[in-house]
């Protein structure tokens, strides 16, 4: 509008000031006229534009709203939907708060701007689009069955455009991560080159790849995609000088192996059958020396150690009364073996959905104090947020308290209060024990229980932990030392010793929690201490007892 104003104040001003004549004057000032009706329905055309893209904007987003609120966990559960929602607010609302700047009726620019303080920052939608990368590595996902939704137990499912693609192949560049980087430019040009209607680029993807190609050391495909880009673009201003670079490396390479090659072929002769055994022997020892996040994620996919047949065997299911604790006796608890070593039972239905209802409700407003910056529940807290529940937030909690000390025979009273957790998109805990240990750090010891020093009640003997969901997809809590994988199922609780009888740590009780892939998982644990249970669980005979 001021620019208008603008425009209509110099063209009004010229003609009254410089032109000395009657007619010529008229004459002009018919003529300025006509030059500003010109812009006049430019600018109406323009705003006409400007004001159908914003209604596109509008009922797209409406309907979509109207659609996540309905189910707001089930919407976010989805990774690309809560990825997409960070980079709508992050970027696209900005953008269209730019594109509507000068329209200020009914105070939405005021309000919006209030409202941005509020919306996710640049870091945020980087987290996102790390968690996304995290998902597709630990569930080994292409980054096509990301983009297309096609994820397991979708109940939303979402698309990803050819710009969401190249953000994300964006960031992995910006952390030097040329293998993301390959992966998501890919998936944008392919998209691209699929047809679809998209303000992206095609150059600045391939100028992306290319590189990404080039530091991975394969030249022979970043030359092809360079030659595509001169292609599309023959000014490109760093096309030619890369094209002459690689082919100058290239034929530096094949040099390279051609002098080799000779030697290469000496060393294969020299090489006897012996050690030929020996390597061989040494690849089938290579699992055992397989690194902890690897199996860590072979086991979040479901892969990884079994229970041989013989082990298998002696795990059975049961209804469980506690040696016919009074309590138990008319309805005893469903219990099933889930791992022998360490001995992991499970109890089915030992929660009901109306506590599990009462206890998100108590815990949901403490777990965003907790940290403010999960905006939705922990959208962007990468491992999880979590709330500590007592007898005087409800009485409820009591109940459930007394039904664990039922179940597993020992003291509550000393156990630390029941900590609730949300894990969302990508949400994970690394692996650790739940124990203190002693560790040896720079030659001086220091004794990790002394943690719980200021409790007063010992070590932590046991874990109970409630799964209050279930997981469309992911979200295991698993064991890599000894190879067990424990799923969330809604309404159960698994539970299983940290220490030994002796008072010794058991370390093979070393677990973690799988990142959630699709869905939103929510768990309360206990941990319970030595304390009180002296004649509960007395000492055995032996330290390994």
């Amino acid at each position: 509008v001021i620019g208008f104003l603008c425009i209509l104040i110099v063209s009004l001003s010229f003609p009254l000031v410089y032109i000395p004549c009657g007619y010529c004057q008229m004459t002009d000032l018919l003529y300025t006229e006509k030059d500003l009706v010109t812009s006049l329905k430019d600018y109406i055309r323009a705003e006409e534009s400007k004001l159908e893209q914003i209604k596109r904007w509008a009922e797209k987003l409406d309907s979509l709203t109207v659609t996540a609120t309905q189910d707001p966990e089930g919407f976010l559960g989805h990774p690309v939907n809560a990825f997409k929602l960070v980079k709508r607010l992050n970027t696209e609302w900005g953008d269209l708060e730019s594109l509507v700047l000068r329209d200020t009726t009914g105070g939405f620019i005021s309000n919006l701007t209030i409202q941005r303080q509020h919306f996710p920052t640049d870091e945020d939608q980087t987290g996102a689009a790390k968690a996304l990368i995290r998902l597709q590595d630990t569930y080994r996902l292409d980054a096509n069955t990301i983009s297309t939704g096609d994820l397991p137990g979708v109940k939303y499912k979402s698309r990803m455009t050819a710009e969401d693609c190249f953000e994300l192949g964006k960031i992995a560049y910006s952390d030097a991560d040329y293998y993301h980087t390959e992966l998501w430019m890919a998936q944008a040009l392919k998209q691209l080159d699929e047809g679809e209607d998209s303000t992206l680029d095609k150059v600045t993807v391939i100028d992306y790849l290319s590189y990404a190609i080039y530091q991975q050391g394969e030249m022979e495909r970043a030359m092809d995609y360079t030659k595509r880009l001169i292609e599309l673009d023959p000014e490109h201003p760093r096309g030619k000088s890369n094209l002459k670079y690689f082919e100058f490396q290239l034929e530096k390479q094949k040099k390279a192996a051609e002098e080799e090659a000779p030697k290469q072929k000496e060393r294969e002769k020299r090489e006897t059958t012996d050690k030929k055994k020996k390597k061989k022997k040494k690849a089938k020892k290579a699992f055992s020396l397989i690194p902890e996040r690897e199996k860590y994620e072979m086991l979040c996919r479901g892969e990884g150690i079994k229970l041989t047949p013989r082990r298998q065997s002696r795990l059975f299911c049961r209804y469980y009364d506690n040696n016919r604790n009074p309590k138990l006796l008319l309805a005893p608890m469903k219990q099933q073996d889930e791992w022998d070593r360490p001995y992991i039972v499970r109890y089915l239905d030992v929660i009901t959905d109306a506590e599990i209802e009462k206890i998100k409700e108590l815990a949901k407003p403490r777990v965003k104090i907790f940290s403010p910056r999960c905006f939705i529940l922990t959208l962007l807290c990468l491992l999880y947020s979590s709330a500590w529940l007592t007898g005087y937030d409800d009485p409820m909690i009591e109940t459930i308290n007394q039904r664990i000390e039922d179940l597993t025979g020992l003291e509550m009273d000393t156990a630390e209060e029941l900590q609730v957790a949300n894990y969302g998109v990508g949400g994970q805990y690394e692996p650790h024990f739940d124990f203190g240990r002693v560790l040896v750090v720079i030659s001086v010891q220091k004794d990790e229980p002394d943690a719980f020093k200021e409790l007063g009640t010992g070590n932590r003997i046991a874990t109970w932990l409630f799964y209050m969901s279930d997981v469309s997809a992911g979200g295991a809590t698993v064991f890599p030392d000894v190879g067990a994988a424990v799923w969330p199922q809604k309404g159960t609780a698994v539970f299983w010793y940290n220490l030994f009888a002796s008072g010794e740590g058991d370390y093979s009780t070393r677990h973690a929690a799988c990142p959630v892939l699709v869905g939103n998982k929510w768990v309360s644990n206990k941990w319970i201490h030595e304390r009180g249970q002296e004649w509960r669980r007395p000492c055995g005979l032996s330290e390994a007892e």
